[in-house]
This record gives structure tokens, sequence and C-alpha cells, in this order.
């Protein structure tokens, strides 16, 4: 059995000389105490030194990725297969063993028993390696370390996005320069020719207008067609001739210029960054790119500090990120927290209304999350599960802002509930002739307009006196001779008051006289019945009874009799 040991001076290979002692792990270490024991166990038979450091990084690259490097390839065939006697290479790596035997059909074996006697092999290497001394093997390590670890930092994908981070952090730098040297540069030129900033309202063309005429007084002489449309361009010309700002110097000019120049310089280099921000988020993280923009993504990944751990934050840490200070405020005075962070200035969450904001915020963090973690975790680089994903946002987004719901079996049901707990927004425009003060003329009056209903009319009341010897049937005459105009309800009001009356009427008369004889009975009788003839015509008035005075003189009557 042959044994294939990496060292950072080159490739040795050891001949196992007991290969029982494989089936012996536990006690391996026994034998490797001291180096003339270890030179029992296994014994050097080649040692290939590499030449340089670029060839010793080239073999550890492609040995840490389970591929074979030139040089050891070169080495096997020499040493191993040219002898044409199959034995075992044992590997320390397996990745690196099955691609040994993919290409120089060799059986490797690896397991723990050989890791076990790889360790072994390393406590005792000064030893076996006698010919290779322990401070150049100590610097070569040393360089080998370093030129591995500059070469992993160079081309990790995980450290691409420190290039993000910093731009994005330079194109916010850049916007505050840029406002502020555009307002100075506003405030300055406006002592000379105040009406030009309110006519022009872009900062670029302002910029590039101020440059190129100078002074005011080479306005009219200038063409501005390049910069400003043709109506602008006569609006500063006229503006020019009647301005009323101050005289300055050609040194003041000169310096206003200067600070024209450089506002162009930033503002182009501005552009050129943002292009490189572009490309460089599309290379580095295209699924969030397509969902969130170049922006958004950017700062989220600054603000996390690198693409893996965006990709470790959990979706709910993704919607509020940015937005710290309002959750722990919110949390301290216990009150509602914050719906979005970054994430606001996104164009879903920016489309979609007030109400819908929070939900789309959350739908979208959810989303998103998943973007990031194939981005930064996932070997293909492709834009469909970003793209997938904001088509279905989109679709979300409308149905929200339409409040269209799918029908559920054929049904109009959900419809409906949505419809009773969110209706659609209506936009009502304000009548612009409400507001004319002219007299206008009215045909007629609404005191015209309006007929007068049946229970408003007023009928003047009527009293009916009753002489003592009227009898029932002119009672009935009277009454049936009145309009008949009254409704139900004012008829059955009418009957109840009357009868009340009635009963208390006949209460006082027993009390007055106890003892009444049958005429006087037979009088009440025909009381009764002319009233209950009364009660069944309908009545618009109240018939009032005969006086209390009348009432006693018949009852004295009657009891005479």
């Amino acid at each position: 059995m042959l044994v294939l040991f990496e060292t950072p001076a080159g490739y040795a290979i050891f001949k196992l000389l007991d290969e029982k002692k494989l089936s012996q792990t536990e006690n391996l270490y026994n034998d490797f105490q001291t180096p003339e024991a270890a030179s029992k166990v296994v014994k050097l038979k080649h040692f290939e030194k590499f030449q340089d450091t670029t060839e010793a990084l080239a073999a550890t690259t492609a040995a840490v990725e389970g591929k074979v490097s030139k040089m050891l390839k070169k080495m096997l065939k020499k040493q191993v297969a040219a002898e044409g006697v199959h034995n075992e290479l044992l590997v320390a790596d397996a990745k690196l063993g099955n691609a040994i035997k993919d290409k120089l059909s060799l059986s490797c074996v690896s397991n723990t028993a050989v890791q076990e006697l790889m360790r072994c092999i390393r406590s005792q290497l000064d030893g076996l390696l006698a010919g290779l001394p322990k401070k150049e093997m100590t610097a070569m390590a040393l360089g080998l370390a370093h030129s591995l670890s500059r070469y992993k930092l160079k081309f990790s994908p995980d450290k691409i996005d420190t290039m993000i981070v910093q731009a994005v952090c330079l194109l916010d730098d850049l916007d505050k320069e840029l406002n502020n040297y555009i307002m100075r540069c506003r405030e300055w030129y406006g002592w000379h020719f105040p009406e030009l900033g309110k006519i022009v309202t872009d900062n670029i063309a302002f910029v590039k207008t101020v440059k190129l005429i100078g002074t005011r007084e080479n306005t009219s002489s200038t063409d501005l067609s390049d910069i400003l449309p043709e109506d602008v361009e006569a609006r500063v010309k006229e503006a020019a001739e009647i301005s009323m700002g101050t005289e300055i110097s050609d040194d003041d000019i000169e310096n206003i210029l200067h600070l024209c120049d450089q506002v162009i310089e930033i503002s182009s280099y501005r552009t050129q960054l943002y292009d490189y921000l572009r490309t460089r988020m599309m290379a580095v993280a295209p699924n969030l790119t397509v969902l969130l923009g170049e922006l958004v993504g950017a700062r989220l990944i600054s603000h996390s500090g690198s693409l893996v751990n965006l990709a470790k934050a959990p979706a709910s840490t993704l919607q509020i990120l940015g937005a710290e200070k309002a959750l722990f405020r919110a949390l301290k005075t216990k009150k509602d927290t914050p719906k979005y962070g970054l994430i606001y200035h996104s164009t879903l969450v920016g489309s979609a209304s007030t109400a819908n904001k929070g939900k789309l915020s959350r739908m979208l963090a959810a989303k998103a999350s998943l973007c990031t973690r194939l981005d930064a975790l996932g070997e293909d680089s492709t834009l469909e599960l970003g793209a997938e994903h904001k088509v279905k946002l989109e679709s979300r987004l409308r149905l929200l802002e339409e409040g269209n719901l799918r029908r559920l079996s054929g049904t109009g049901k959900a419809k409906s509930k949505f419809e009773k707990y969110q209706g659609k927004s209506e936009f009502k425009q304000y009548p612009a002739a409400a507001d004319s003060t002219l007299p206008t003329k009215r045909s007629h009056s609404e005191s015209e307009d309006k007929k007068p209903l049946v229970e408003e009319i007023e009928v003047p009341k009527k009293k009916i006196k009753l002489e003592p010897g009227a009898g029932p049937s002119s009672l009935v005459t009277e009454v049936k001779s009145e309009p008949e105009d009254d409704d139900e309800s004012s008829k059955k009001k009418k009957k109840k008051k009357k009868k009340s009356k009635e009963q208390s009427e006949e209460e006082q008369e027993a009390v007055e006289v106890p003892d009444v004889s049958d005429s006087g009975k037979k009088k009440k009788k025909k009381k009764k019945s002319v009233s209950e003839d009364v009660e069944d015509v309908p009545m618009e008035e109240e018939v009032p009874e005969p006086s209390s005075e009348k009432k006693k003189k018949k009852k004295k009557k009657s009891v005479s009799e």
C-alpha cells in the first residue's frame, strides 16, 4: 500500500510496511511515539518538491476543489502507474481520490483508518522527511497560507458584495455633495440673474446654461437650443433684458463657472457609478435586483453588511431593515411597530395605496428573502425566480387595489364580503358652479312647489251643543254632515280618548246619585247607544259632552218623578 501525503513543500509518497496496522487504529499512535518507531511502519518512497509559491498555490487550490493538478498527475504516473504494480493508494480526501481513480484508474482508499494514519505521519513528519529542514518547511507553510488567503479574498463570491457596499455609499455621498454644490451655485448666480433660477428648474440644465451664457448681457446673443426648449429659451432672453440683479465682475463669474464645471463633472461621474452599480448588482444578486431594483437591493446589502448576512436574516427582519429607531421607540412606548424600512422605496410598495402598503411590504419581504438566499447560496445565477415573484406580487397588488377576489364555486360571496369591509375609493370633484355669486331668478318658490299634506291641514273645530230635548238622531245627522278626511291613525287615537272620557263621567254619576230609577237607567242606555253610534261615524273633531250643571238638573227631574 502507498500513502499520498500533502505538505506545504510538496507531495510525499510513503510505503506502508505493515498493512495490518490499518485494522488496529486504536493503538496506532503508540507506534509513532518516536521517529525510529515511525520509520518501522512507513517508509518514504518519493518526495516531489514545489518549485515556487505559484506552483504550490495552484496545487493547493486544485486539491481544495477536489481536482488533480498537473504536477500531481505526472508524479503519480511515474511513481505509481509506471511500476505496473496494482497497489492501493491511501488518500486523505475522498474527492481527490475519486478524481485520481477517474483519470489514472488507480484504486484509492479514504476512510477513518486512513485519517488516523495521516495524523500519525504528520506528528513525525520532520523525522520522516530527513532531507528537508524544519525552518524551510515553516517558511514555505507561511508563504503558502498568505498566498492562499489572498487568492480566496480575491476570487471568493462572498466578498464581491463589498464593492456594492462601497459603491452605494459613495453614490449617497455624491448626491449630498451635488445638492450642496447646486444650491450654492443657484444662490451665488442669483445675485446677478435671479430670474433664471425660477425659469429653469432642472439643476443640470441650470448649471449648463450658466456656464454657456456667463453674464446676463450675453444671453441675447447665445444659442441655448441644445440645453433648453424654445419657449423656455425665449423666456430666459426676455428676463435677461429686464433683470433686477446686480452687476458682478469677471473674477466673480470665473469662480462661478469653475463651480459649474465641478457640478457637471460630479454628475457625469454619478451616472457612470450608477451604471457600474447596476451591472455589479445584476452579477451578484440578479433575483434581488429584478424584484426590488438596484438601489434598494444595494442599500439592503450595505445595511446588513454582506449578501450572506442578508440571506441569513428572516423575512420579518428584512421588512423593517432601516427602521430600527422607529421599531425600538415603538416597543418602548408600547405603540404600533413600523411596517416597512428601506423596502418602502421599491417600486411595488410605492405604487400601492396607503391602506395596502403594509400588506404588500410583508409579501415583498418574504419573496425578497427567498431571492436573496438563492443569490447568496445557490449555484445557478438566473433571473427566473425574481421575475416570477415580481409577476405574482403585481397581480396580487392589482387584486388588492381593484377589490376583485376569485369567486368560489361560481358565486360572488367572496367579492361581496370584500366590498363590505373595503369599499372602492371614490374620487369626487368640487362643483365649480357652486362658486358663482350672481343672483338667479327662481321661477317657483319652494313653498309653492311643496303641496301640503293631509295631516298638515287644520280644520276649524266646531262645538256641538246638546239641548236637553235633543235626541240621538239629531246628533248623528250633525256628525255625518262633517267632512271625512281623517286618517285611520287619528281615528283610533280619538276613539280611545272618547272612551276614557265616558268612563270617567260614568264614575262621577255613580258617586253623586247612588239610587237611580229605571227611567234614569234607560236614559243612560240611550246615551251609551248615542255614543256608540257616534264612534261608528268617522269624526275629525272632538264632540264635547253637555255641561255638568245640565246633567244635575236632569238627574233631579228624574228623581222627583
